[in-house]
């Protein structure tokens, strides 16, 4: 087809197809040279086919959808005039855009009672010629429909790396506004609760329009105040409101994000033609992204209590002083952080780039992991999570839509931020090895530890790796970490290979050359559990 036909969405609509399905204009099947189809009678103006199907009975209204085109060579059509006019009226009655009439096998032309019947009843008829199948018209629209859907994901996907990029700029919000507006043909403005403009971008309407706009914002705003005024406890839901306005498609959106106590920020938009889906979508993302740009903390930003962290941290002050700036105001005394580490395993990238330079995705990675102290390093990802009284753990389903796959440590104090980032590292890498999307370090409260003193313990752990000090190449902690995420993996070594991103043959000769340096038989089950022990009283690695 064509690539400047034009979209389906901007035609006029007869018995049109439920919204959003996927539908052709009628004209795009009459201007196909391959086709053949000739318009004989009905009303001219345009109609959207959605569905193409042969049926050759006596009332075919019941089989029938809204937008369907009915192709038929009269097999059972009625003999008489008032026969025929009952079976258009049926048809017309049952949503039809079209009856498409094909010449030959039962008749030479199209019955004159059946042009006159479409006349009076205003339903296009079209002429299949004797050399085109039925199947034919069928498959021409629906590759008519799957190319149309495929420029409309198209332009949504060139809106949205548009927008994402936009959101980047040192002025997001205008530039956010500016796209939108070229990607809208439209004017947008983002205002206040009042309708008073705060942004705007694109060809600015006449006065009477804008003001308009200006009443449906104060009238939206107002719903769920009045609502907020019952007591309900609960967010304001995100609404929107339209209008047909002199000639303009008025609509209004509030941005969600905003709690009861704050009135919200709006995004109003002008346009001179009607919204389509792919309209819709691009306002969508962008009033995500503009809520996000205009929240306290969005994506990586701070506030003024993280600000002075980082000064203090900057001036030298230790972790453990400045940890609890970084913590909500209402959390209590002694509140836990959870380390994350991340790795990005989507096969395949990101329609907007890497994660690191997607706003969208960086925002999403915030507010699911419920942090905005996040580092991205290209598909890496280390994250400081608060833990207090009213957290909730992230549902790993959720985690796992993103993209990424990830490993929690255990909560920790400011002093242990050490120790937990050692466990988020291997639970991430246990996560990778396992092919689970997240790996959470548990901490038994009920141990074997506890039966013994933690510097004896200590010392005992010490003693026992302190052979592999005579390693060379790779090095006494390369072999602890290697033997480490082996016992946690049950000796699997391709598993092992695939955490540590080695060959298989490598993790073997480093397994090998462990149990030559410590003199032990590591295919008994008690020495791996005795060093399994030891291992997690090394310094640093106490849960």
């Amino acid at each position: 087809m064509d690539e400047s036909a034009p979209s389906p969405a901007t035609h006029p609509v007869g018995h049109a197809p439920a919204p959003g399905a996927p539908a052709v204009p009628l004209s795009v099947l009459l201007a196909d040279p391959s086709l053949g189809l000739r318009h004989i009678a009905g009303p001219t103006e345009d109609r959207l086919v959605g569905t193409v199907g042969t049926t050759e009975v006596e009332e075919p209204a019941p089989y029938l959808l809204s937008g369907h085109m009915l192709l038929t060579a009269g097999v059972r059509l009625p003999q008489t005039p008032e026969g025929v006019d009952s079976y258009v009226r049926s048809v017309v009655g049952a949503g039809a855009a079209a009856i498409g009439f094909g010449i030959a096998p039962v008749y030479d032309e199209v019955p004159p009672e059946l042009v006159a019947a479409c006349d009076r009843h205003g339903l296009p008829l079209l002429r299949v010629p004797r050399e085109t199948p039925f199947v034919a018209v069928g498959r021409a629209a629906y590759s008519a429909m799957a190319e149309a859907r495929n420029r409309d994901l198209r332009q949504i996907s060139d809106a949205q790396s548009a927008l994402a990029a936009a959101a980047g700029r040192p002025d997001a919000l205008r530039a956010v506004l500016h796209q939108l507006s070229v990607h809208l043909d439209a004017w947008t403005a983002l205002a206040d609760a009042t309708g008073r403009e705060l942004f705007a971008d694109g060809p600015r309407p006449a006065a009477a329009t804008v003001q308009r706009l200006r009443e449906l914002t104060t009238h939206l705003v107002a719903q769920p105040q009045a609502a907020d005024a019952s007591g309900a406890d609960r967010p304001r839901p995100p609404s929107s409101a339209a209008e047909h306005h002199t000639g303009f498609h008025l609509t209004v959106h509030t941005l969600p994000g905003t709690d009861r106590s704050t009135a919200p920020l709006v995004l109003a938009v002008a346009a001179t033609k009607p919204p389509t889906a792919v309209h819709r979508s691009v306002t969508g993302v962008a009033i995500v992204l503009l809520s996000l740009l205009t929240s306290p903390r969005h994506a990586l930003g701070g506030d003024a209590r993280s600000a002075g962290a980082l000064v203090r941290l900057m001036l030298g002050e230790a972790p453990r002083a400045v940890a609890s700036a970084l913590l909500p105001p209402d959390a209590p005394p002694g509140s836990s952080w959870v380390v994350v580490h991340g790795r990005y395993t989507e096969s395949t990238p990101s329609a907007m780039g890497r994660p690191e330079s997607d706003p969208v995705q960086l925002a999403a990675l915030g507010t699911t992991l419920g942090t905005a102290y996040l580092q991205l390093d290209g598909a890496s990802l280390r994250a400081l999570v608060p833990e207090h009284g009213d957290s909730r753990p992230t549902e790993a389903t959720t985690l796992g839509r993103l993209g990424w796959t990830f490993g929690f440590s255990a909560p920790a104090s400011a002093t242990d931020l050490a120790v937990a980032d050692n466990q988020a590292a291997r639970a991430l890498r246990r996560a990778l090895a396992v092919g689970l999307p997240v790996v959470r370090h548990r901490v038994q409260d009920q141990s074997v530890h506890g039966l013994v003193a933690p510097a004896d313990a200590e010392a005992l752990a010490r003693a026992r790796f302190a052979p592999l000090a005579q390693a060379r190449t790779p090095g006494a902690d390369v072999l602890l970490e290697t033997l480490r995420t082996w016992l946690s993996l049950h000796g699997s070594w391709d598993r092992t290979a695939a955490a540590l991103q080695l060959h298989r043959n490598t993790a073997r000769q480093r397994i090998g050359r462990v149990a030559e340096l410590l003199d032990v038989d590591l295919q008994d089950q008690d020495v791996r559990m005795e060093l399994w022990f030891a291992l997690r009283w090394l310094p640093g690695e106490r849960t």
